[in-house]
C-alpha cells in the first residue's frame, strides 16, 4: 500500500512539474502605485445674466430666461397662475404695460394646461410658457396687431 502512495505522488509531483511549464513565460506584473490625480481648477463662477432696459428683445432673453426659470422653480411648490407671472417680471424690471399673458382657466373653468406671458421690447418679443413639463420659452417679432401674443389674452389691470 505504501508503495501505491509513493507511485501516486510520484505522478502527482511530475505533473506539477509539468504544468508549472506551461504557465506564462513572463513575469505576471505587479501593480504599482496609481498616480495622484492632478488637481482641476474648480469652475469659474458665472454671474447670472442681467436686464439691459435699452437692449433688445434677443438681448435680453437671457436674462428673461433666467427669471422665468427662477419662478417655474417657486411655481412648482404653489401653483403658476397669470398675475404672480406678471408680478414677477415686473419685479425683474420688465414694464407691465408691455405684457400679454394667458388666461389661467378654460373657458369651462378648468386649470389652463399651460399659461403663455410675453414681453414685447421693441420689435422683438420674449415669450414664456409654464406647463406641466417645466418652463420653455422663444423669441418672436411683434404681430401686425402690435401685439407678441395670438388668441385670447386676459386684461392686465393690477
Amino acid at each position: 500500500m505504501a508503495k501505491g502512495l509513493v507511485g501516486v505522488l510520484a505522478i502527482g509531483v511530475s505533473a506539477v512539474a509539468l504544468l508549472t511549464g506551461c504557465g506564462p513565460s513572463k513575469p505576471m506584473p505587479t501593480p504599482s502605485a496609481s498616480p495622484s490625480p492632478t488637481p482641476t481648477a474648480s469652475p469659474t463662477p458665472v454671474a447670472p445674466p442681467t436686464f439691459k432696459p435699452d437692449g433688445t428683445a434677443a438681448q435680453n432673453r437671457k436674462y428673461f430666461d433666467y427669471s422665468m426659470k427662477k419662478y417655474s422653480d417657486v411655481a412648482v411648490l404653489t401653483k403658476a397662475d397669470g398675475q404672480s407671472m406678471v408680478d414677477w417680471l415686473v419685479n425683474a424690471g420688465f414694464a407691465k404695460a408691455d405684457m400679454e399673458v394667458t388666461p389661467d382657466e378654460t373657458s369651462v373653468g378648468l386649470d389652463a394646461d399651460a399659461i403663455i406671458v410675453s414681453v414685447r421690447i421693441g420689435d422683438g418679443c420674449l415669450i414664456g410658457q409654464i406647463n406641466s413639463s417645466g418652463y420653455h420659452s422663444e423669441l418672436g417679432h411683434t404681430l401686425g396687431t402690435g401685439k407678441c401674443l395670438v388668441g385670447q389674452t386676459r386684461p392686465i389691470d393690477w
